[in-house]
């Protein structure tokens, strides 16, 4: 287990104190806390819930076993996803669980102050080590919980001075470091030091050496002295002055020894966090200096490779025991130093009954996942109408479309506020400024400043019931609100649908890692990547212009992605996702939504007569036919988003030009289309001899007269994932390589991504297999000045 035995035993007290006298749970009058417990502490919770009775031996055996031993296993860290009735919250990467405390806090004061539920009583725990605060997520959202005077917040930072390599700090002192850094951002600080033997040399302590030494000792020489001896602590921290050596002149060397840190005196700790649940107007950060591999013996404690360290060896197993007072005999341990036995002191015990009745008046064991929520009342057809009507002969980006179905939405009465649009500083860019004189923008204080705006028809209006989560120039937070949102069916037994809106740029690839944490805490709610495409923000440049997103967005499992083309196919696509995510009737509701739009003005068409919308869905369906002439030569061309346009205006050409019939099919979802192509493959291989079942986009393809070419604003590898599941010749025309400023042809036609390129690239196809005229590729290219930007 490595660092995880040494993790906990440094942070055992702090768990302990928590668990008999703090943490509330679920059926605690108030709802209950919650609790991010620290992912490399996850044995010690599962060694607490042995004694409470609700793991099995067989259980604690199948740690780190997940497969091989289904129905008993325990995830090594705290995954919610794999164990879904006991970890509520994932706490790694590092990083995480700070960032996901602080806004869990928030989105409870957001639920109390829209009066959707009551959480005034409840507290968020979130334990931490002192070398995960190096990591920015850590420290870089702290002002937030500060702003928001979020004192239902308790960070607990467990200091025992060392990461996995080394010292966190090993020529300075990370305590004072991490006091400094959260008292500047508006934090109440609680420092829990030292235990209660020392309380007596500190106050014998008349020169003031023995609190200079403390103050001025590295924490690099800390961590030495809990791998040395009493004799060694004596020598090195006492005997720094004549003063500070006799107040120990008559203390054993054991007795020096037995000089604990704060984190490890139950007392301290407990006067700790009573500070910390009765303080009122800010978070509260409590700073517990431990040792690493508390209890564990010399080989462990303090050891700068404890974390690397699996097994205790015979020796340390026996002087634990002793330590610890379990009887278990010598005989017993020697049989199998390796695998040493279980010990539970039997249900009826002091120690066992003591610990269940501190739960049951606390309201509960925890950890624990529920999902028992409050039932949504979905919109009817009339809240769909504003997508599926079209735009009429003016034009509407998506971004457009999907904005005016989102203040529908917000307006239906039995989900409207559930709906939580969560915005880092963009509103204005995508048309959301709209919503802020009407919805508002959620601020715990109100707005106690007279705004520059407030005389206009959209002034900036913020409120202590608004609905829209500003999250400011801050992805990572937008991701840890839309997180917490998310979840609040389990979390809080009352759904909330966040819609998070934001440069598509800027999602999976700078946040990716929060977006799988979101994935494995099971959170239901839409992605919306607007301005999406390598070529359709072409004035912002290379780090704006997303060439990808829906590959980084297809290795999350938990995301379904889709690249809409028009209003309707946006309303089709989240009217199914509002009845996945909380329609009652799916197997797999635990599913985020991943919607790219644009910011290019087309002609929206309505609804298509006959629509199968299932299709839609299921990601793809065939827009428009060609011109069936008979004898003239046949072609597919497959197109998402903002390359349907193009896709349409290359069938006419095609037709006009070239006598040429080609399909137009608008592809909603190519990440779809191949994981229902992947299951069915996967289908066929496990069950040799059965008939196989044909993949969605195989039964709509498979059989299409003429070659396939896919056109797409993204990489070639968006469209290539279906290529291998259908026969016909195919080719791939997208958007590789880097964004850059120009106009909107003149990067389209870089990148051969254009309608002129599509149709050259369907002569091409067409030439191979003696279809058209051989040269007519080349006149082609000579036709649409191919080769030269427009």
């Amino acid at each position: 287990m490595g660092g995880h035995i040494s993790t906990y035993a440094g942070a055992a007290t702090l768990y302990e104190v928590g668990f008999n006298h703090f943490f509330k749970g679920k059926d605690h009058p108030s709802g209950g806390d919650q609790v991010f417990f620290q992912g490399h502490a996850s044995p010690g919770m599962y060694a607490r819930a042995f004694l409470e009775g609700r793991l099995s031996e067989e259980d604690l055996d199948g740690f780190r076993q997940e497969k091989s031993k289904a129905g008993h296993a325990l995830s090594s860290y705290p995954h919610p996803r794999l164990m879904p009735e006991f970890w509520e919250f994932p706490t790694v990467s590092m990083g995480i669980g700070p960032m996901n405390a602080i806004y869990q806090a928030q989105s409870n004061r957001y639920l109390h102050n829209r009066g959707i539920r009551d959480t005034c009583e409840q507290q968020v725990w979130a334990f931490l080590g002192d070398g995960e605060m190096d990591e920015p997520e850590s420290r870089g959202l702290l002002q937030l919980a500060a702003n928001d005077g979020l004192d239902n917040l308790n960070f607990v930072i467990n200091c025992n001075l060392q990461r996995l390599d080394g010292p966190v700090r090993g020529n300075g002192k990370i305590m004072q470091e991490l006091e400094a850094f959260f008292r500047g951002a508006g934090w109440n600080v609680i420092k829990v030091v030292w235990g209660r033997e020392w309380d007596d040399l500190l106050a014998k302590d008349s020169t003031g050496d023995l609190v200079k030494i403390m103050n001025e000792t590295a924490d690099g020489d800390y961590q030495t002295y809990k791998a040395e001896s009493g004799g060694f602590v004596r020598d090195h921290f006492f005997g720094k002055t004549p003063a500070t050596k006799d107040l120990v002149a008559d203390m054993t060397d054991a007795q020096v020894w037995g000089l604990k840190r704060g984190g490890h005196d139950y007392r301290k700790v407990y006067a700790a966090y009573k500070a910390a649940t009765e303080f009122k107007g800010k978070p509260t950060v409590i700073l517990a200096k431990t040792v690493k591999g508390y209890g564990l013996g010399p080989h462990f404690e303090g050891r700068n490779a404890t974390h690397q360290m699996k097994k205790l060896t015979l020796e340390a197993l026996k002087e634990f025991r002793d330590y610890l007072k379990i009887p278990i005999s010598d005989e017993v341990l020697e049989a199998d130093p390796y695998a040493p036995p279980y010990y539970h002191p039997g249900a009826e015990a002091e120690e066992i009954r003591y610990l269940i009745d501190r739960r049951r008046a606390l309201g509960g064991f925890l950890p624990e996942r529920r999902t028992k929520h409050a039932q949504v009342e979905l919109p009817g057809d009339k809240t769909y109408e504003v997508a599926n009507r079209g735009s009429g002969k003016q034009q509407a980006a998506t971004t457009m479309a999907f904005v005016r179905l989102l203040k529908d939405l917000m307006r239906d009465k039995g989900l409207g506020s559930r709906i939580v649009p969560i915005v880092p500083d963009e509103s204005r860019t995508f048309g959301m400024d709209a919503f802020f004189p009407t919805a508002k923008i959620y601020n715990p204080a109100g707005q106690n400043y007279l705004s520059v705006d407030r005389d206009l028809v959209l002034a900036y209006k913020e409120s202590i019931q608004g609905q829209i989560l500003h999250a400011g120039i801050n992805e990572a937070g937008s991701v840890a609100a839309f997180t917490a949102a998310g979840t609040a069916y389990a979390t809080q037994g009352e759904p909330l649908i966040p819609i998070y809106v934001f440069y598509s740029m800027f999602g999976f690839q700078r946040t990716g890692d929060s977006f799988w944490a979101a994935g494995d805490q099971m959170t239901r709610g839409f992605i919306i990547g607007a301005t999406a495409g390598r070529t359709t923000l072409t004035g912002e440049g290379l780090q704006h212009a997303d060439g990808h997103s829906p590959i980084l967005a297809s290795t999350n499992p938990a995301v379904i992605t889709y690249d809409p083309a028009y209003g309707y196919e946006l309303g089709i696509i989240m009217r199914a996702g509002l009845e996945r995510m909380y329609g009652g009737d799916s197997d797999d509701p635990n599913v985020m939504y991943y919607l790219t739009v644009y910011n290019e003005p087309i002609i929206q068409p309505p609804l298509p007569e006959g629509l199968d919308e299932d299709a839609v869905v299921r990601g793809i369906y065939r827009l428009k036919p060609g011109n069936d002439d008979g004898d003239a030569p046949r072609a597919q061309i497959l197109a998402s988003g903002v390359a349907v346009p193009w896709a349409l205006e290359a069938q006419e050409l095609l037709a006009d030009h070239w006598g040429v019939s080609a399909d137009v099919w608008s592809v909603t979802s190519w990440t779809e289309l191949r994981r229902d192509a992947l299951a069915a493959e996967e289908e066929a291989f496990l069950n040799p001899g059965a008939e196989a079942r044909v993949p969605f986009v195989t039964q709509q393809l498979g059989n299409a007269p003429g070659p396939i070419v896919a056109v797409t604003d993204y990489m070639k590898a968006v469209p290539d994932q279906i290529r291998q599941f259908l026969p016909q010749d195919f080719a791939t025309l997208g958007a590789d390589g880097f964004g850059f400023s120009d106009t909107r042809a003149a990067a389209r036609r870089y990148f051969k991504i254009d309608s002129h390129s599509v149709v050259v690239r369907t002569l091409e196809l067409l030439a191979k297999r003696g279809e058209v005229d051989p040269d007519a590729p080349r006149q082609a290219i000579e036709k649409y000045s191919l080769l030269t930007l427009p």
